[in-house]
């Protein structure tokens, strides 16, 4: 279908859309602080910034054996997580949603204040992580803290609601969201027994997968992560970014360059229901009724980078939730994170069809 076709379909379908669909998402939470990283500082109150992660490199590599120093400037600090962003899109769109994940542990983290009142119902296993997010026209290098999630698990779930409780909350939702595995130590365990419950219940809600830069985990992580998912099969719905789609690729022994044909392949190795991947310049998905590509509203000077990808999960799920054809998921997803790398918050769903307007 052409891409003006798509877009006038999905505009049209926005505008109708009137259920409102519950999800639930978890299961991480940060305190995100923006930085930019200095070239060269012109006065007190302004600078050059470092404009991609190569050059950042470069900077690295040159203090080899010699040290040095390096300014940052920070430009913000928001609430933040993989989770959490998506649910906030998510919210912003007209969907209602349940919330499990680390917001804090005593009470919640003033930072979450805001998300955490529109939410309908939080749960918070722990102090939320904290990244210090170095953002480049390229991309970010996210410099995580994360001790403090070891304590997201399974055990500690079921001390803050019931098994049966929590099988009422699953059996309520469309979909559930499971985000940063790679940075949850013990997030496995969280992810068994939701299968456990789902497993034995008659709820049809699909489950979206993003491990969220599965690298730093080792290969065996990966493999047993990945087998687990598989098990969800016609539930499973995992997306990733390029990069994250590398690493999967290669865990699986996958060698394949072309996005669309890379989420086929993922998807029939792990026996699942849909895969999609979202480089820079679109995304692409592979479900069982074919496979597709769409390109994005790309810009080469992104005003924040910093949950991107959570907003094109949103955005999918959206299109995924209101059962729009897998091109208009895309097209969802695309322009969804489109309008935050430029406006720097997630768009309503008016602000949504405005933009895809254009």
């Amino acid at each position: 279908m052409e891409r003006e076709q798509v877009l006038k379909n999905v505009i049209d379908k926005l505008k109708r859309r009137d259920e409102k669909k519950h999800l639930l998402v978890g299961f991480d939470g940060f305190i995100d602080e923006i930085i930019d990283v200095v070239a060269k500082r012109e006065t007190s109150e302004k600078y050059e910034k470092v404009k991609t992660i190569t050059e950042f490199s470069d900077k690295i590599a040159a203090m080899a054996g010699l040290s040095g120093n390096i300014e940052i400037v920070s430009k913000e600090i928001r609430f933040g997580g993989n989770g959490p962003i998506m649910a906030n899109a998510l919210i912003k769109q007209g969907f209602s949603v349940d919330y499990i994940g680390a917001l804090g542990k005593e009470k919640i983290n003033p930072l979450f204040d805001n998300f955490v009142s529109r939410c309908e119902k939080v749960i918070s296993l722990s102090e939320p992580g904290h990244t210090d997010a170095l953002e480049f026209n390229d991309g970010k290098v996210m410099l995580g803290r994360i001790n403090q999630l070891y304590e997201v698990n399974w055990q500690n779930l079921l001390k803050r609601i019931s098994e049966t409780e929590l099988k009422k909350t699953l059996e309520k939702s469309a979909l559930i969201a499971v985000t940063n595995w790679s940075s949850m130590p013990e997030l496995l365990s969280i992810i068994k027994g939701l299968l456990e419950i789902l497993s034995h219940s008659k709820t049809k809600c699909d489950v979206f997968f993003d491990l969220a830069d599965p690298k730093k985990r080792t290969e065996k992580d990966i493999s047993a992560v990945l087998e687990i998912i598989g098990k969800f099969g016609n539930r499973a719905i995992f997306g990733m970014n390029k990069n994250e789609s590398d690493v999967i690729c290669r865990v699986l022994k996958i060698s394949e360059n072309d996005m669309p044909q890379r989420a086929k392949l993922i998807r029939e190795k792990l026996n699942i229901k849909a895969v999609t991947i979202h480089p820079l310049d679109g995304a692409a998905v592979s479900t069982k009724s074919g496979t597709f590509w769409f390109n994005g509203p790309y810009t080469e000077n992104p005003k924040l980078t910093t949950g991107a990808g959570d907003n094109y999960n949103a955005g999918f799920c959206s299109g995924w939730l209101s059962d729009f054809s897998p091109e208009e998921c895309l097209a969802t997803g695309v322009y969804t994170s489109g309008f935050y790398v430029r406006e720097c918050h997630s768009p309503s769903r008016a602000e949504l069809i405005k933009f895809m307007e254009l």
